[in-house]
């Protein structure tokens, strides 16, 4: 595992998700607590009352919030993330491993490097005779038809500023890649959802224009970690 839960979940239900970063959640012991939920986006089809959910104790006795919500476990026994700090972890842990086939030969993986208009790439690989490629990551979460996955699931500036930065590198002679990692066991492919960010689907399409190239890779998750699985194809 890329990402390890420790101390281990505890599983409960959601009562509700609110202030963006808040959820009160009751614990199968019939505790209610609130826990810390490390996701700003629209988080549509996980923040249903009566998901549910496992949450991770804190370490740290002075800490705020003593509890941190992880993972949805769905009916069917499937598995969804909810932390967006996570992929960046799995995919750096993926990339120093050479996990990755289509970025294994970068021997190089440096993390938050300066670029663009005031921004900082997620990773910049280097490696002898090869391009600097910059990589950017997301998380995707949203389901909402068959095994399809979608991004996002919340307008997002941020997200379009991003491709508008990695076509700049292009630009400048080097490689550039948006990385799309989702954080679900039950979807087969990723797709834009349009509808939700038709801004961010034409900043998309200009990018792979000027040369980004999209990678799409799925995650084995359970109630002990997060791990990269498989590369998954891009429908659009």
């Amino acid at each position: 595992m890329e990402v390890v839960f420790e101390p281990d979940l505890v599983p409960g239900r959601l009562i509700r998700r609110y202030k963006r970063f808040l959820s009160d959640i009751q614990l199968d012991d019939g505790r209610e607590v609130t826990a810390h939920c490390a996701n700003p986006g629209a988080m549509l089809g996980l923040k249903d009352k009566g998901l549910k959910v496992w949450v991770q104790p804190a370490t740290n006795p002075a800490r705020k919030l003593q509890w941190s919500w992880r993972l949805v476990e769905f009916e069917d026994g499937h598995f969804a993330g909810i932390d967006t700090s996570v992929p960046n972890q799995v995919v750096g842990a993926a990339l120093r491993a050479g996990r990755i086939s289509e970025l294994a030969a970068y021997g190089d993986v440096r993390a938050e490097v300066k670029y663009g208009a005031s921004s900082r790439v997620d990773f910049l690989l280097t490696g002898d005779g090869l391009p600097k490629t910059y990589v950017e990551v997301k998380n995707v979460h949203l389901r909402r038809q068959g095994d399809l996955a979608e991004f996002p699931d919340s307008v997002t500036a941020r997200g379009a500023k991003h491709l508008d930065e990695l076509s700049d590198m292009v630009a400048q002679g080097h490689r550039a890649v948006m990385f799309y990692l989702v954080q679900r066991t039950d979807c087969a492919a990723l797709s834009l959802a349009a509808d939700i960010d038709p801004t961010y689907a034409a900043r998309f399409a200009g990018a792979r224009a000027a040369g980004v190239d999209v990678l799409v890779y799925d995650t084995d998750i359970n109630r002990h970690g997060v791990a990269l699985r498989r590369a998954l194809p891009f429908k659009g």
